[in-house]
């Protein structure tokens, strides 16, 4: 996969896969847990029909992950997240920074998997400003260094660092509470920075194993 530097194109779609709105980051929309729900007196008839569906739709949404984590300059200062209708029809949000066109690329992309019918692509494309990336910078190094910094390991950097007129939102999956706190606390030393929102979701499923 082709990068250019350490700090502009560390790529990851880690919440790809733990975010879906009822999909998003990659799981189908479906109402609720993505399964199809056992209630008392319910007719099951349609249930193994809803199971190959549900079943039809994770794979797509693996393969909209795997050609979104192909994107050559998708970095640790975008977010992406999809969400993916029963008939095909697949909806890209997030932001991206510019240039080059993330936005264009990533709908190119998934208009190419077998079984999308129809993209709708809601992709935000954040302004140029050399303040802002100079905070993306400074916010980068703030939080992958000193206790953080086992989450710059690897190419997969699972905190992203969306910043817009100055305002930081911080998006991904950390381990526990306490990093995901610390990672605000980091972000909150930044000189510059107005505001910093909290995003960053804790891998539950990990802290069960």
């Amino acid at each position: 996969m082709r990068r250019r530097n350490p700090i502009a194109q560390l790529i990851t779609l880690a919440m790809l896969s733990a975010v879906a709105s009822a999909g998003v980051h990659g799981a189908p929309t479906q109402q609720g847990s993505g399964r199809p729900q056992q209630q008392p007196q319910m007719r099951t008839e349609s249930t193994p029909r809803a199971e190959s569906l549900q079943s039809s739709q994770a794979r797509l949404a693996k393969e909209i992950r795997s050609e979104l984590l192909t994107l050559p300059y998708y970095s640790v200062f975008d977010w992406l997240e999809f969400q993916i209708q029963p008939d095909g029809t697949v909806t890209l949000r997030g932001q991206v920074t510019t240039p080059p066109d993330t936005k264009s690329s990533a709908e190119a992309a998934v208009k190419d998997v077998e079984g999308v019918s129809k993209v709708i692509n809601e992709i935000e494309v954040l302004p140029l400003s050399p303040n802002d990336q100079r905070l993306r910078e400074a916010l980068y190094r703030a939080i992958y260094s000193g206790p953080l910094f086992r989450y710059g390991v690897g190419a997969q950097q699972p905190i992203h660092i969306i910043v817009k007129n100055g305002r930081a939102t911080l998006k991904g999956v950390v381990d526990n509470e306490g990093d995901k706190n610390l990672a605000n606390v980091r972000a909150n030393t930044v000189s510059g920075v107005f505001e910093v929102k909290n995003e960053l979701i804790v891998n539950q499923r990990r802290n069960k194993m």
